[in-house]
């Protein structure tokens, strides 16, 4: 079957590159498909990958490389002295997509911006429940229902967020991928067509690249956006051929039949290194892995019972096993190379024999548990079966017994946001904007239970500094806070910390342009190819 699969998978792609011979095509190794191609739906990188960074655009964006804003889709913005007021004068002339699905009669304006951003928290929005299912994932987790006391049109070129509380970070959330602009007026067609499904189908956007095709796990395919307000990209077209085996991946590399490929296997970069034809970027990710325990199950709902855990998983034989050097092993929810990470915390020591006993000294006896292994490659974590095998093993020296499980790719990110998930789950975050906030409220603050907080952890003292370090901005005391935050996640250790990884992105030489991301997306922007 895996033989059919692959055959399918590359007679699809031959396809869809037929009768672009003339043309420049750069061919990108997707580690996974994406759950869907409205950004605003979901959290990961996988789908920001294939909609939000390819077809849309957003107020502000990240500068490439880097986490510094630049404009956007908004040519300018003022801050009101409170803190309370932001005003974004849009870009004029801004022209959404062509497609062979919809031919937009009118530029972007105010209207689409708050159309964008009312769909994730108005419940009487018609647009609010288009998905089975829809959570809004990233809006609701943050916090911006209760911030946001609303969005006005001052005029068609021109927006005023209204905030209930000063918020140091919303500058830079603006810039992450659920704030991605949507065309209402393409919407309103689906809707009126009775089919709004679509919008999670087939994208429309401001963005570098216009969507053209889907075959479900195989291919996606775009061309460049010849109206792009920033100028057409230098190639024409852009094929994500979809593999989500990283040694399949190489060997596509190797072979040239794809040009950029993410997450190898640490064991194969040495043999990418020596390739004439490739170059292999690295960087020092903005990320953390991490086994977030069900913090509302029994006996993982004490904290001494997941401290004794943590104590009798050997995390460095984690990292020299899955990335053989290429990561360091993590103690804090945060990065080392972010602000406010806090180098006094001390990490649980592993030693079997002290979690032994710390576990009969809270009276757990014989115990089972599960442990989720992700299907996917991630930048934090490239074998995620591998690191489960070896926390078994470790687990089972302690007499716990451990069941490993699975899911694809979407249903994994789905279930184990469920609020009664049975056991712990291996998964991880790549910064979005380089703010701690965007670690430590989005991933463990109360709001995100049931979402991006796969602990299902609410400390009230824990949510209460890191909500009182966002409505400051005093830098010095957002510091302050977030250590002391970090000293309560330690304390508690709704998580263990696994590791932070360096990412590396194996490609041709023929490719110029790319620029690996701190914030671990993969665009394609500025990209070349040599003919």
């Amino acid at each position: 079957m895996k033989k059919l699969t692959t055959l399918l998978a590359a007679t699809a792609l031959a396809g869809l590159m037929a009768g672009t011979a003339w043309s420049k095509t750069l061919v990108y190794c997707s580690e996974g498909s994406p759950e869907g191609f409205d950004s605003a739906l979901y959290t990961a990188g996988t789908t920001f990958d294939a909609s939000s960074r390819t077809v849309y655009n957003r107020l502000v964006e990240f500068k490439k490389g880097s986490t510094e804003l630049e404009p956007g889709l908004a040519e300018s913005w003022t801050i009101s002295p409170d803190g309370l007021e932001y005003t974004f004068k849009l870009r004029p002339g801004v022209k959404f997509q062509t497609t062979d699905f919809f031919t937009p009669t009118r530029e972007l304006n105010a209207d689409d911006v708050i159309f964008s951003f009312e769909r994730q928290y108005k419940a009487d929005n018609a647009w609010n429940k288009y998905v089975t299912g829809a959570s809004w994932e990233y809006f609701a987790g943050m916090g911006l229902p209760e911030l946001l006391k609303s969005i006005e049109k001052v005029d068609d070129l021109t927006v005023k967020f209204v905030l209930n509380k000063p918020e140091a970070p919303f500058l830079a959330n603006l810039g992450m991928d659920f704030a991605s602009i949507v065309s209402k007026e393409y919407a309103d067609k689906l809707q009126a067509d009775g089919k709004m499904e679509l919008m999670n189908q087939q994208p429309l956007g401001t963005g570098p690249f216009t969507f053209v095709a889907y075959q479900a796990d195989a291919v996606i395919r775009y061309k460049a956006n010849p109206d792009y307000w920033a100028g057409k990209q230098p190639i024409d077209d852009l094929v994500f051929a979809i593999t989500p085996d990283a040694a399949v991946r190489a060997q596509k590399l190797k072979a040239g039949e794809c040009h950029i490929m993410p997450y190898p296997n640490a064991a194969d970069v040495p043999e990418l290194k020596k390739d004439p034809n490739l170059t292999v970027a690295e960087k020092e990710g903005l990320n953390v892995a991490y086994l977030a325990y069900n913090t509302t199950q029994a006996p993982f709902d004490k904290p001494e019972v997941r401290k004794a855990l943590n104590q009798a998983i050997n995390k460095q034989a984690i990292v020299d096993a899955v990335f053989q050097g290429a990561a360091k092993v993590a103690k804090n929810p945060i990065p080392p190379t972010m602000w406010s990470y806090n180098d006094k915390i001390e990490d649980d020591k592993y030693d079997p024999e002290a979690a032994k006993k710390a576990l009969e000294a809270a009276g757990v006896k014989d115990l089972s548990m599960k442990i989720w292994a992700m299907p996917v490659s991630r930048p934090y974590m490239l074998n995620a079966r591998r690191a489960a095998e070896l926390m078994q093993a470790d687990l089972a020296a302690i007499g716990v017994k451990v069941e490993i499980v699975t899911h694809e790719w979407a249903e994994y990110l789905k279930l184990s946001k469920e609020k009664d998930r049975d056991g712990a789950v291996i998964l991880g975050w790549t910064g979005d904007n380089g703010d701690p906030d965007n670690f430590l409220d989005t991933l463990l603050g109360c709001d995100a239970v049931g979402g991006n907080n796969r602990a299902q952890w609410c400390n009230k003292e824990f949510d209460d500094l890191v909500t009182k370090a966002k409505e400051t901005s005093d830098m010095a005391e957002r510091t302050k806070l977030y250590e002391e935050a970090q000293v309560v996640f330690k304390r508690e250790a709704p998580w263990n910390t696994i590791d932070h990884s360096v990412e590396a992105v194996p490609m041709s030489k023929k490719v110029s342009g790319y620029q690996m991301d701190p914030v671990g997306v993969h665009r394609f922007d500025g990209v070349d190819i040599a003919e």
